[in-house]
């Protein structure tokens, strides 16, 4: 009887939508053989205990987001948070019988915001191992994107031919593809590795798969362009805090720049970004997305009525 009612509650804390326990040794995983961009991790600290206190980072970010001819008010949640994931599938361990299982840190990213009288509703998830130097790629990205025209979905999984990627859209020039690009940076990877350790971010000229937001929301191919990339003091006036770092990319194929704001010291939090492109009339435009709340909230555990006021601590409506 002790046994059943044992194997029962850990069913039940293993399904669960929480975080990870602290990391064990990571298990053996057949190699892509793919460009070594994120193995420069020799003296990469590990995630240090904040990662593993049983909560998810939960920030809050007002919204300016450019879209057609104009800017247009809304908000962004990003949690962030460890957890157990299996290599093989590429799924989360929720049953704990699978050996191939690593501790990734997920991004979940929503963002929200309004064009005249409609509204978007826009999700990336990121899966990126803890391990970098065992699992130096992100294995898993997906995107999906909801607004009154129709949905896209975008599935990004690591192969060993490089970047497997699925769309599903409802545009005809983009419809129903599936093809494989090569495993180089992914934009969408890049709060993870801010978090985990933003002196190995990599400078200077080179490839980069764009954000899946901007692929989908500019209606591009996606597929590797060149960017410059700088790690400097942030010297700018959208974002006040100590020791700001800019991670900023620079993509001349679409005449775009990228920053990413985010605080010197560990854990690295994120300030916030700002994207500037031109708009459909030619006009560049800047996205920015300022963090006004944080949070540490083990939110799966508050899902009844009851706990709704812990909304208000965010800053959501």
């Amino acid at each position: 009887m002790f046994r059943f009612l044992f194997l029962t509650a850990l069913a039940v804390a293993l399904f669960q939508c929480g975080p990870a326990p602290a990391p064990a040794a990571s298990q053996p995983d057949a190699p892509a053989a793919l460009p070594a961009v994120w193995t420069n991790t020799e003296n990469a600290p590990k995630l240090g205990p904040y990662w593993y206190q049983g909560k998810a980072e939960i920030s809050r970010f007002a919204l300016q987001q450019h879209r057609y001819r104009d800017v247009h008010p809304g908000e962004v949640v990003l949690i962030m948070v460890t957890e157990d994931f299996l290599t093989d599938k590429q799924v989360k361990n929720d049953r704990y019988q699978n050996p191939n299982s690593i501790p990734v840190l997920k991004t979940n990213l929503i963002s929200r915001f309004t064009t005249g009288v409609y509204d978007y509703s826009i999700m990336t998830s990121v899966f990126s191992p803890v391990d970098v130097k065992a699992h130096p790629h992100t294995l898993k990205v997906t995107h999906s994107s909801q607004d009154w025209c129709g949905q896209t979905f975008m599935q990004i999984n690591l192969g060993e031919q490089g970047y497997r990627v699925q769309v599903r859209s409802y545009f005809e020039g983009e419809a129903d593809s599936e093809e494989t690009v090569p495993a180089v940076v992914l934009e969408d990877e890049l709060f993870n590795r801010i978090r985990m350790h933003p002196q190995n971010l990599p400078t200077g000229k080179m490839q980069v798969l764009p954000g899946a937001t901007i692929a989908r929301l500019l209606h591009k191919a996606f597929k590797p362009l060149e960017v410059a990339a700088s790690l400097t003091a942030y010297a700018g006036e959208d974002f006040s805090g100590q020791q700001l770092q800019a991670y900023r990319l620079y993509f001349p194929a679409l005449d775009r720049t990228l920053e990413i704001v985010f605080e010197q010291a560990p854990p690295h939090l994120i300030a916030g970004w700002t994207d500037e492109y031109p708009g459909f009339d030619q006009v560049n435009r800047r996205t920015v997305a300022r963090r006004t709340h944080l949070l540490l909230d083990d939110y799966w555990q508050h899902n009844a009525a009851a706990d709704s006021p812990l909304r208000e601590g965010l800053g959501l409506k």
